[in-house]
């Protein structure tokens, strides 16, 4: 059964509706959602509202944590415009739409398959292609792992497992992975 993979979303609701559609095209139904799916965009509420309809695994990404908590020991320096921007995000947001962020998971298991925003132990550790010491990412008992966080898309053999970073939904133009088994393509709409 092919199950979508999508990340990065940011707010971005005409993007994500895009994605949507095309995974309708292509007759997927099944997919998860890598994180950072609210904050940074001008739709949050909408892309919640569309997550909750489709009933779609979400990962709890950095910067959706960012909404309910500024970080007082963030690796990257937090600015004065992302402060901003979160405080217009907040004031688009209803009280059921922070819990439904609440309920967002660190890690999703899904029969081999374990998806994460930057690495199964934190979701500000990057992978990148020519990341040399991939421990964080070394998981026994998995197949597939699906991390984003770095908006790129590519695969790579982390020991026996296959890693997969779908690219960012909010990309122009938008990204996203299916994969069948283990199996990955890549998609841009």
């Amino acid at each position: 059964m092919p199950l979508a993979l999508v990340s990065d979303i940011h707010g971005n609701d005409r993007a994500f509706a895009a994605v949507v559609a095309e995974l309708e095209r292509l007759g997927i139904d099944h997919a998860v959602c890598l994180g950072d799916a609210v904050q940074g965009g001008d739709e949050p509420r909408e892309v919640l509202d569309r997550l909750a309809a489709l009933g779609w695994p979400v990962v709890l990404g950095n910067a959706d944590d960012f909404l309910l908590d500024v970080p007082v020991d963030s690796p990257e320096p937090v600015t004065e415009a992302q402060l901003a921007k979160r405080e217009w995000t907040l004031a688009q947001l209803e009280p059921r739409h922070l819990e439904q962020i609440r309920s967002f998971a660190r890690t999703i298991e899904i029969g081999s398959l374990l998806a994460f925003h930057g690495s199964p132990s934190s979701y500000d550790d990057v992978l990148l292609p020519e990341t040399d010491d991939d421990s964080a990412w070394r998981v026994a008992g998995f197949e597939v792992l699906a991390g984003g966080h770095t908006h790129l898309q590519w695969t790579r053999a982390i020991g026996g497992a296959l890693y997969v970073n779908p690219g960012a939904v909010m990309s122009d133009p938008p990204e996203f992975a299916v994969l069948t088994g283990r199996s990955v393509s890549f998609h841009r709409i």
